[in-house]
């Protein structure tokens, strides 16, 4: 909290201080603009409980609150910077930074942004941030893990990107590339099972990261074509690892080292009247080693390949209906549902008016890859891993944006 508040106010010493030799101007001329939401969710599974909730007794436990302020002290320059309330289940219940960064475009061919900028992978990483932006309550699990969002959402450093017209039967290209550095906090979800298990990484887990993405505008309107490329140096943390001896817990330090792996994307979106259709394939694979002297040497060993497939409808001026289907695999691990996450989803979306909202989705899950933990779900005899095969997840939704 402390970290966040004094980023918070370093942020606004500079939008300050550039607005204070901006010629007197007034808050009309900065263009200051506060925008945000706030969502209320309600989980229901048959079976598994799901995103550290006690979903299975029904559970409201998924409360999330955005704000944003931006200005535009002058032409070509745009400051801004987001703040996230978040609880779910057994995580969150803090306020983290999601963003905050200063974009200057030069044109529409040449823009730059630093800060803490959103990164741009994927369809829908650049926007997971913005719930009314889309119909889904959740997008896919298989690419975009709910657990993980603050971690995949942005990095420190920057962007650079532009749009290049190739001419009236070729489209436009946008590009962005961006580097910099990644920080996972030790309470994401990619470590839930490892911080059950006790072992925590107190500093988290972050290095260099560097990429770029590809937005083929093509002549048929509508369509667009992608692909993004993330490729992450060498990481390394410190972990702690706390093992009873005689009966008291003594903490052994240790290292955790992720080696340099690269992320790819492929994506496409086409929309045409009420309809939309996009696609995704995604390969995110993870060597490593995690050592604790003395008590423990794992390896790490994760290659996760997903896809999915989405369509929507506009039945309405109010109302939105869609489906899709993901699926990923975890190529290094054992045969067994702990392998795979297979999802049918079904979703409406409904506008009560220009700043309420309602999502209605349902889930059919088969496979444990993503969305779950022990401590809600422990072994018993009958059930050693503490999960079935599979479950079905009812999520009630209600946002308010502004």
């Amino acid at each position: 909290m402390i970290g966040i508040r004094i980023k918070l106010v370093a942020f606004w010493i500079v939008v300050l201080g550039i607005g204070a030799s901006a010629a007197a101007q007034s808050l009309d001329d900065l263009n200051i603009q506060i925008h945000g939401y706030a969502t209320q969710g309600f989980l229901y599974t048959t079976q598994n409980n799901i995103f550290t909730t006690s979903s299975s007794n029904g559970s409201p436990a998924w409360t999330e609150a955005v704000v944003n302020v931006s200005a535009q002290p002058i032409p070509k320059l745009r400051i801004g910077v987001q703040a996230r309330y978040f609880m779910l289940g057994n995580l969150g219940n803090a306020i983290t930074l999601d963003w905050a960064a200063a974009d200057y475009k030069v044109n529409d061919q040449f823009g730059v942004r630093f800060g803490k900028v959103k990164t741009p992978s994927g369809l829908f990483n650049d926007v997971q941030d913005i719930d009314p932006s889309y119909i889904w309550a959740l997008l896919p699990q298989s690419v975009y893990p709910l657990l993980s969002r603050n971690s995949l959402l942005a990095h420190y450093g920057g962007v650079v990107y532009g749009t290049i017209k190739l001419g009236p039967s070729l489209g436009k290209l946008e590009y962005r590339g961006f580097s910099g550095k990644r920080q996972l906090a030790g309470t994401d979800g990619y470590f839930l099972t490892q911080t059950e298990s006790g072992i925590t990484l107190p500093d988290g887990l972050g290095g260099i990261t560097s990429g770029g993405a590809l937005h083929w505008k093509t002549p048929l309107a509508g369509l667009m074509i992608g692909a993004s490329d993330t490729r992450d140096n060498q990481w390394a943390a410190r972990i702690v690892f706390t093992v009873p001896v005689q009966g008291i817990p003594v903490p052994f330090n240790g290292t955790q080292a992720v080696h340099p792996l690269n992320t790819q994307n492929f994506f496409g979106r086409y929309e045409k009247d009420k309809w939309m259709v996009a696609a995704e394939w995604a390969r995110l694979p993870v060597t490593g080693l995690m050592n604790v002297p003395y008590v423990v040497s794992v390896p790490i060993l994760f290659d996760q390949r997903s896809w999915y497939v989405m369509a929507s409808y506009k039945v309405t001026d109010k109302l939105t209906a869609g489906v899709y289907d993901t699926q990923s695999f975890d190529h290094q691990a054992p045969l067994g549902p702990a392998r795979y996450l297979k999802d049918w989803t079904l979703n409406a979306h409904y506008d009560f008016n220009q700043f309420l909202y309602a999502k209605v989705e349902q889930h059919f899950y088969d496979g444990t890859l993503v969305g779950y933990d022990t401590t809600m779900n422990p072994p018993t005899a009958s059930l050693p891993t503490g999960l079935q095969p599979s479950t079905k997840l009812t999520i009630l939704k209600v946002g308010v944006s502004f």
